[in-house]
């Protein structure tokens, strides 16, 4: 019996289910380009707080400051009033000139001395003025004529005085008696014996002048609120610290609070207060304690107390020790220590404080990883001192360069938290954080933690018409990122982000794609990519056969073939917008080594389309499809 053959035609139905149809292939293709945009790039959290990740080159990650330390009382200068240095200085080697001509016959005569008689000098002189005169500490002499007779009653000898001296001399009578100032009757009433009239007369005019009386009062308020109240304060703190902790930890925290409202109410914060360096070492013995929340209230009483040096140094890392646990993230948010750390980054300098300030901002890059925060720290204005930070990063001297380093890759990864919050792209566009991110990449382009934290941050707000248009009016910004893709284009995550970001710029801007394209090296550096990470497994698939020479390629970077395929998506469709440019468009027809490489990659996905889901090979055939509609379109096309 003869077997009757199935008839195949479109307009039957087959009987295997499996077996699509010419509709559906056509209603699946057309679904497939609608999608005209690829998915950002997904920027995985931190698990653990530290200011560097894993990710650091060795060399790197070696020559990092660390992330774990121990602090104790004894890490902190009690006095707070050595030179950051903690050098002393030599003294001087200089001795005071009088501006008093010397007397060729004697010339010591020249010099004023000290009374023969102490007796005499306590009866007859005021106990700052003596003690002036029994040092011979003058810097500054009256006039010749009245250190005359001065020179005349100290050397006790009879000499030929001059007019003005005879007056003095009719009116000195005694020891006890009041000497002359400026005339015969008025300033024998005023001046002691054996008292220039200079200096006496500068000081009586001074004592006169309006104000001058404040200073002693202000010193006598001072004082008196040291001892009724501070003292009082800083006795407690200290016998309750001795107590039992776990009563005392509130009864601390409450003192350290009615210490600080004590000085902000008399105006003592800062340097102002005379007897700080009592108070500092006060606080300081409380830090062994370990209490996060105790240690929070000492290091915001010490800010405000305008540390520096070594303690400012260790009161950032004992903020920082405390920011490392998610925990106390709401004890940063009931206080005002954010706003003291922010001044710190606009007071302090590189190259002075640049520790200090590193582990500033790895505190604020940890809570900013808290969405809760996040809000915060845009209320405070964090990126308008993140733009600050970074221009005196960009202007530092060579000798602070890798400190600077270190510090731009926690404050990279700062602004990278804060551009996921919506209300941060306006901030980011007007206070010209972008364009300011260009610089930071062309000062440490070999820092890879840094091009990937501002890879990141450019990859997330140029999906923005606003973050677009602010970051293509920097100059030299598509050159910037290929040279970038040529120095790293091992490191993937770097290399799809800044593809996505070209990628964004390109998409509706003809003007883009051509600058772009007139970049030096453009259509070299981007094949040279695709090469690398087209054939990344091309010995494993090589016949024994011999076959033309691959093009000029990277290196083979260590990666898996999921991640290759995420830089190929990201590549192809920045070719692809490229190519709609009518001037781009010729060129890239006419190249044999891109209309190659594109070929092969349609041979591999056809392949593959099999064991990959429609979602994922949506926008990689887009973009293909694309690219060869446009190609086609020119003459001399070798597709």
């Amino acid at each position: 019996m003869e077997t009757k053959h199935e008839v195949c035609s479109p307009f039957i139905p087959r009987r295997s289910a499996l077996r699509k149809t010419s509709a559906e292939i056509v209603s699946e293709a057309r679904q497939a380009l609608r999608v005209q945009s690829t998915h950002r790039p997904f920027t995985p959290r931190d698990g653990q707080r530290r200011l560097f990740g894993r990710s650091s080159v060795g060399a790197e990650r070696d020559s990092r400051p660390p992330s774990t330390f121990s602090l104790h009382a004894q890490n902190f200068d009690a006095p707070d009033s050595r030179p950051g240095s903690g050098t002393r200085l030599a003294p001087l080697d200089h001795k005071p000139k009088f501006p008093v001509a010397c007397d060729a016959e004697d010339p010591s005569k020249a010099f004023p001395k000290p009374p023969t008689d102490p007796v005499a000098a306590r009866r007859g002189l005021a106990g700052s003025r003596a003690r002036l005169l029994r040092a011979g500490s003058l810097t500054t002499l009256p006039p010749v004529e009245g250190l005359t007779n001065v020179r005349e009653r100290l050397n006790a000898a009879p000499r030929q005085q001059q007019p003005s001296a005879k007056r003095v001399s009719s009116a000195d009578s005694g020891p006890g008696k009041p000497g002359p100032r400026r005339t015969a009757s008025e300033s024998s009433r005023l001046k002691p014996p054996g008292v220039d009239s200079g200096p006496t007369e500068s000081r009586a005019e001074h004592r006169t002048e309006p104000g001058f009386g404040d200073n002693s009062t202000e010193e006598n308020a001072e004082s008196l609120l040291w001892n009724d109240v501070i003292a009082p304060l800083l006795q407690q703190l200290e016998s309750v610290a001795a107590g039992s902790p776990e009563d005392s930890l509130d009864r601390l925290c409450d003192l350290c609070d009615g210490l600080h409202g004590t000085l902000a109410a008399a105006d003592m914060l800062g340097r102002r207060c005379k007897r700080r360096s009592g108070i500092l070492r006060t606080l300081f013995r409380l830090i062994d304690l370990s209490s996060a929340r105790l240690n929070l209230h000492i290091a915001e009483l010490c800010l405000t107390l305008c540390v520096s040096g070594n303690n400012l140094l260790n009161i950032c890392k004992l903020v920082f020790q405390i920011s490392r646990s998610e925990s106390n993230d709401v004890l940063f948010q009931s206080s005002s220590i954010i706003d003291l750390l922010l001044d710190v980054l606009c007071s302090e300098d590189v190259s002075a404080s640049g520790e200090a300030l590193l582990y500033c901002v790895g505190t604020l890059k940890f809570l900013s990883g808290n969405t809760t925060v996040v809000r915060l720290l845009l209320d405070k204005n964090c990126i308008g001192v993140a733009q600050k930070l970074i221009r005196k990063l960009c202007t530092v001297e060579d000798t602070s360069f890798t400190t600077a380093g270190h510090i731009a890759v926690q404050l990279t990864a700062t602004l990278r938290n804060l551009a996921d919050h919506p209300e941060s792209r306006p901030l980011f566009v007007s206070f010209t954080i972008l364009p300011e991110l260009c610089l930071v990449l062309r000062r440490h382009f070999k820092d890879q933690d840094i091009c990937t934290n501002i890879s990141r941050i450019y990859s997330k707000l140029s999906s923005y018409s606003e973050c677009r248009f602010a970051l293509v009016q920097t100059p030299d910004c598509y050159q910037l990122f290929l040279e970038l893709l040529s120095k790293h284009h091992q490191k993937q995550d770097l290399v799809v982000r800044l593809l996505f970001t070209l990628g964004n710029l390109t998409a509706k801007s003809d003007e883009s794609r051509q600058k772009l394209f007139q970049c030096d090296s453009c259509m070299d550096t981007l094949l040279r990519l695709y090469s690398s990470y087209q054939r990344r497994d091309v010995s494993a698939h090589t016949s024994t056969q011999e076959e033309a020479p691959p093009p000029c390629r990277y290196p083979t970077p260590p990666i898996s073939a999921q991640e290759a395929d995420d830089v190929l998506v990201k590549l192809v469709r920045l070719l692809a917008n490229m190519c709609i440019h009518p001037a781009v468009g010729p060129s890239l027809a006419r190249d044999t080594t891109c209309t190659q490489l594109l070929m092969e990659t349609l041979g591999e996905h056809r392949g593959a389309l099999t064991g990959q889901t429609v979602a994922d090979i949506q926008p990689c055939c887009f973009s293909f499809s694309v690219c060869f509609f446009c190609l086609s379109s020119y003459k001399g096309c070798s597709v």
